[in-house]
């Protein structure tokens, strides 16, 4: 604690109190992050990867069809709803971040980047930011670290976001991540990442608004877990649009729908399974039970949800058909 007070100003050596223009419960949040907006669907995104557990509860706030804001260095949190309110009044990135600086006595020690549903941009990294510190703006886009190893991170990210425009914005993100890491990244090393990504436009379902939403809270290689789970997030994309084909009873579409997700991940149960149960479902008992017999064996489990399924629907074959499924050994 006593060194937390130091570093935050809190202490002076000798124990003498220092006066400091921001709080102590401010989270030490320095790190790497980007904002952008995508120039050809309009989605908003906040990509980020820091030294400090978390970090994505802090830095990362967006909203679809609003904006993408990151706060970061000593972290003022009341900058992510705060200036979000402000972009939905209608104010553009620079007018918000200026109204956010203005209120704000801890101003020098802040980092904050915002992109508006325009892309406007605008960046602010305070004086007494730790170096190395810096910010780079670009189309629709802005890259901004403090405390990293070197002056080369925001550089790097800019590049990587701008080489990269062929792939998905989520992609597009974490190469700029990849980048700053690659560079030297934070000079305290790696601990938590984050990657959240919104609609262009607000939709009825605001519950669907938030496309990706993923965070690695505390890994040894948190950027390379935040890829997998991206990845992993796609196959599930496949394993929903599957359990509507099987909605509306178009078989052969959700058949395609799980296969697609069960080769991003072949030693997945879970997708293996529902595929299986698909072509039962579709009258291929003999092809379902050559998939259910290894997850059988695998996780017992399995064989008494599938007794459950008829019940619900889920399950159409005959009674004959159930039991042998159900005999598979």
């Amino acid at each position: 604690m006593l060194l937390a007070a130091y570093l935050l100003g809190i202490l002076l050596p000798g124990g003498a109190r220092a006066q400091q223009p921001y709080l102590a419960q401010e989270p030490f949040a320095h790190t790497y992050s980007i904002v952008a907006r995508d120039p050809n669907t309009g989605d908003l995104a906040v990509g980020v990867q820091s030294h400090w557990f978390s970090v994505g509860t802090a830095v990362s706030w967006a909203e679809a069809g609003v904006g993408a804001i990151a706060t970061q260095s000593f972290t003022n949190k009341s900058f992510g709803p705060r200036g979000l309110a402000l972009l939905r009044s209608g104010k553009t990135a620079q007018q918000t971040l200026d109204e956010l600086l203005r209120t704000d006595e801890g101003r020098d020690v802040r980092q904050v980047a915002i992109v508006d549903s325009q892309g406007n941009v605008a960046t602010h990294t305070g004086q007494k930011c730790v170096d190395m510190a810096g910010h780079q703006q670009g189309a629709q886009f802005s890259v901004q670290a403090n405390m990293m190893l070197s002056d080369k991170v925001w550089p790097a990210m800019a590049r990587a976001f701008e080489q990269n425009a062929q792939l998905p914005l989520p992609e597009r993100v974490l190469a700029a991540l990849d980048a700053a890491q690659a560079q030297g990244g934070d000079i305290r090393g790696r601990q938590s990442a984050a990657l959240l990504v919104v609609r262009a436009k607000a939709s009825d379902a605001p519950w669907d608004d938030r496309l990706v939403d993923l965070r690695v809270d505390d890994a040894a290689e948190p950027l390379k877990e935040l890829r997998r789970l991206l990845q992993l997030q796609r196959a599930y994309d496949h394993m929903n649009a599957g359990d509507l084909a099987v909605e509306k009873n178009d078989m052969p579409a959700a058949v395609r729908e799980y296969e697609t997700a069960e080769k991003a991940f072949p030693n997945n149960l879970e997708m293996r399974y529902w595929h299986a149960i698909t072509l039962a479902n579709k009258g291929q008992v003999a092809e379902a039970k050559k998939l259910l017999l290894p997850i059988f064996r695998q996780e017992p489990n399995w064989r008494t949800l599938t007794e459950r399924l008829p019940k619900a629907g889920l399950l159409t074959v005959s009674a004959a058909e159930l039991r042998q499924i159900l005999a598979l050994k």
